[in-house]
């Protein structure tokens, strides 16, 4: 099972290292924002921060989260326990329609817990370290406090027995929904018709930018993670016809102390919660 579950880490970690490789050269090639056009040292920095906080958080869930992940769907699919796999059993659905069915109930979440962060005050101390990133791109993708990814790593050991999910689905959501956070985090200049008609699908850039917009209405809209479907559903779809004009970030942490890896680390401290502003 080890062996497995070493397999599947290594299909994930490439697959993503790849995606945000191409990410990276389109934005480099084709950017939408103009942000290090002129300083190769500052684009360097930023990188290399984003870098780090996501490296540090992929560690903690290696080390911590991913065996408990692991043994929360091995004892479900033992006890049949979980939405899909009384499913299965009381229908015979085939593994397809399995896996499409445990794929959307963990994007549903996801967008349920983005929303969360963003309504909680307490949760969104730790969030708002990813949108105090006012030069967004592929690497934004990575950036969240350790306190974020430790509670929702928390909440999945439940909700993936809760949900009857094989663990190679989680790998096959993991894999597919990061790759697609990477790109609509992705400072690429991708045309208005094309992101137009991906959105319908899928979470774009432009659709994305509005979400981290300084603006609070903007800000607390477009939750979705992979499907745009749970923000239509939801009514919480947002668009902005001038994407160039929006202003990321969050003002209180323009500071380069604060876009350091200690000063994101301290970012919860600092932050007043959203009800105490």
């Amino acid at each position: 099972m080890e062996s497995i579950l070493d397999s599947l880490q290594e299909i994930q970690v490439i697959a993503l290292a790849g995606v945000l490789i191409l990410l990276f050269i389109w934005e480099s090639l084709h950017p939408f924002y103009a942000y290090f056009t002129e300083s190769f040292k500052d684009r360097g920095k930023h990188v290399f921060r984003n870098l780090v906080i996501g490296a540090i958080n992929g560690l903690l869930v290696s080390v911590i989260f991913v065996g408990l992940w692991l043994s929360a769907s091995v004892w479900a699919e033992g006890n049949r326990f979980g939405i899909m796999h009384w499913l299965q059993d009381a229908t015979g659905l085939p593994l397809w329609a399995h896996a499409a069915g445990a794929i959307l109930l963990l994007d549903f979440w996801t967008y349920a817990w983005h929303r969360m962060n963003h309504e909680i005050p307490f949760f969104w101390r730790f969030h708002s370290v990813h949108h105090s990133d006012n030069k967004m791109d592929v690497t934004t993708a990575s950036r969240f406090h350790l306190g974020e990814i430790f509670f929702s790593s928390i909440f999945r050991i439940p909700l993936i027995a809760l949900f009857g999910v094989y663990l190679w689905e989680l790998v096959l959501y993991e894999i597919v929904m990061f790759a697609v956070v990477q790109f609509h985090h992705a400072n690429v200049g991708l045309p208005e018709k094309y992101d137009r008609i991906l959105r319908t699908i899928i979470v774009t850039p432009n659709m994305h930018r509005v979400h981290h917009s300084r603006w609070q209405p903007e800000t607390d809209s477009n939750y979705s993670s992979l499907f745009s479907i749970w923000d239509r559903l939801a009514r919480t779809f947002r668009l902005n016809p001038k994407p160039e004009t929006i202003k990321l970030g969050l003002e209180q942490f323009d500071s380069e102390e604060d876009q350091t890896v200690k000063g994101m680390f301290k970012t919860p401290v600092k932050n007043p919660a959203r009800d105490e502003s």
